[in-house]
């Protein structure tokens, strides 16, 4: 039985709406509840005939408790939104992927630019979504490119510019840029067809360009005629593979499937009657939680977390309990009224069934991968001859060019597969260029210095590379203060690199574990190894490509943006610049002695 004195608290315990927080003996908060009546929802768990073996389990751990009063049901929903975010409680659904969504963003220029847009929407302009991935925004822009010649470059580009781009040389720009290309009239009547393409009136598109072929060719002009021709027949071409159309304005429909400790909900969004993609969410789902807690413990963190866009209707394959209260909650914070419908007419039907096969789909191949993953988890555990269960392993790998650049990557699997969260890299300074081993060993102290959570240092700690690579992890936790140590295994690559060839070397012994090419075993050693592998050069790509398009004079103080642009406008670019004397760069606009001198000498250290 649990240490807390539940008959103490319920006594005084208010009937007030409040928010719970139930905490085990290490004052961990493990679970966050809401309720319209504190005493009688608190009082339930401690019922004599509670029958839920789950409830009782969470209720075995508890060893204190605290209440927050509030005002209304809906201080209560958000108020537990919150500190579910904030403590991530092991008994509660927890959504895993709370970022905002992108949108098609057109900007509010002279010549106006489509481009990809996250975060708040601060910039003047339009914005269009929202999508369910960058990817699907992506493809998106790219289809719009091959239809209307409208820029997407960056704003430094498009004022740079002195002659056009390749872009327009391929047709997908009409050069607005350059002067005597396109005309600011002609400009925006392909402004007005993207913006009437993104809200869904292709018809009318292709109504508008039909009457424009039409009259061009009536006047003779065959060259713009052609022009337009071409333009509806890669719009209808679109059109054919892109988007399910209908008549809902703004909607988004929830498929919903559950299947042992896993739980997938498929979310569809529609705008401006087309449906623009799908997306599938795996929320961590605990023991304890039925159907209806997991399906509505997700719809509020989806909607209360980032910058989701809250459409005007929404369809639910069930009802929810507390219905009118989420209604209401949603439609504050949207600003506008939020309706709920079960799908039961003719075309939210089809759009709820689709959704709901693709949950279920989407749910059998995760649950089909997991089932991998453990049964890999199950034979490693076997090859290294383990008493306890592996639940955490991390795996280290570092990135450079030449010397250059260096990123040290750090992925985590649990048994569950990838842990993206708690992915990390670090940008490797002040070692000998090349020097792997002085790589990782900074990695290793920058990953482990503070460890705070026992739970985030991994059982096993696997290091790419072969003995020399381990020995830096060995000397690392030599001097390891905590109790839990992890498990150190160094992976060297065969003599032909192929994978299956792996030798996998134990520390301190430096005794390498056979394994089989084919054993589940060594194929989620590569899987973790292939991560990190992939994780540290994305990383290290990045960081390579920022130092090409950055500019020497960005790191100047004192220089900021119209100085630099000045600067080289005067010196004829940066080349001219470097070879400008010190009363020659004092003599531009802006620039005074003192700081011509700090230029100068930047520039030639």
């Amino acid at each position: 039985m649990s240490a807390f004195d539940s008959a103490a608290f319920l006594k005084n315990l208010t009937s007030q709406p409040g928010v719970y927080r139930m905490y085990n003996a290490q004052e961990e908060v493990i679970y966050v509840g809401k309720a319209k009546n504190l005493k009688k929802r608190v009082s339930s768990y401690f019922r004599m005939n509670v029958d839920n073996a789950k409830t009782r389990s969470l209720v075995m751990q508890i060893a204190n408790m605290d209440v927050t009063v509030v005002n209304s049901e809906t201080e209560a929903f958000l108020l537990e939104n919150n500190f579910i975010k904030k403590y991530k409680p092991r008994y509660n659904v927890v959504m895993r992927d709370d970022k905002s969504y992108p949108f098609i963003f057109l900007s509010d220029h002279q010549h106006p630019r489509l481009s990809f847009h996250r975060g708040p929407q601060k910039k003047k302009g339009e914005y269009f979504g929202p999508y369910p991935s960058a990817g699907a925004v992506r493809e998106s822009l790219r289809s719009m490119q091959r239809i209307f010649p409208v820029r997407q470059c960056e704003d430094s580009y498009y004022r740079a510019r002195s002659r056009p781009c390749l872009q327009y040389q391929m047709q997908r720009c009409s050069a607005p840029c350059v002067e005597g290309y396109v005309s600011d009239e002609e400009y925006n009547e392909q402004i007005d067809l993207a913006r009437l393409f993104l809200k869904g009136k292709n018809q009318q598109v292709i109504g508008t360009l039909v009457d424009k072929m039409e009259k061009a060719s009536e006047a003779l002009n065959f060259e713009a005629a052609a022009r337009y021709r071409d333009q509806i027949n890669t719009l209808r071409k679109v059109q054919e593979r892109q988007w399910v159309a209908g008549t809902q304005d703004e909607m988004d429909v929830f498929g919903f499937a559950v299947k042992g400790n896993m739980a997938c909900i498929q979310v569809m969004f529609i705008r401006d009657s087309q449906l623009l993609g799908s997306k599938a969410f795996f929320p961590k789902v605990p023991n304890t939680a039925d159907e209806q807690e997991i399906f509505e413990s997700f719809l509020l963190q989806f909607y209360l977390a980032g910058n989701k866009l809250i459409p005007k209707q929404m369809v639910f394959a069930s009802a929810l309990s507390d219905e009118e209260a989420i209604a209401d909650l949603l439609s504050g914070e949207a600003g506008y009224r939020v309706n709920f419908f079960k799908g039961a007419r003719e075309e939210k039907r089809r759009y709820l069934e689709l959704a709901q096969a693709n949950a279920e789909t989407a749910l059998e191949a995760q649950y089909g991968e997991q089932k991998s993953v453990f049964a890999r988890y199950l034979d490693l555990e076997t090859a290294l001859e383990l008493d306890a269960p592996l639940q955490r392993m991390e795996c280290f790998d570092i990135s450079h060019t030449s010397g250059e650049q260096t990123v040290a990557s750090c992925v985590v699997f649990n048994r569950e597969g990838p842990l993206k969260s708690d992915y990390r890299r670090y940008n490797i300074e002040g070692i000998t260029p090349g020097d792997d081993y002085a790589a990782m060993a900074q990695a290793l102290k920058r990953r482990y210095k503070s460890v705070k959570e026992v739970q985030k240092i991994p059982d096993l700690l696997l290091i790419d590379g072969g003995k020399g690579q381990l020995s830096q992890a060995e000397t690392f936790f030599e001097d390891w203060p905590h109790d839990k140590k992890p498990m150190l295994l160094g992976v060297a690559k065969g003599t032909t690199r192929k994978p299956g060839l792996e030798t996998i070397i134990l520390a301190d012994s430096h005794d390498t574990v056979p394994m089989d090419s084919h054993s589940p075993a060594l194929h989620l050693i590569q899987h973790i190894r292939d991560e990190s592998h992939r994780f540290a050069i994305t990383g290290h790509r990045n960081r390579r490509q920022k130092v090409k398009t950055t500019s020497s004079l960005e790191t100047i103080p004192g220089v900021g943006a119209k100085r630099r642009q000045t600067l080289l406008k005067y010196m004829g670019g940066l080349q001219g610049l470097k070879k400008a004397s010190k009363d020659e760069i004092a003599s531009v606009p802006g620039i005074s002695k003192e700081l011509a001198d700090t230029i100068y000498d930047h520039l030639h250290l």
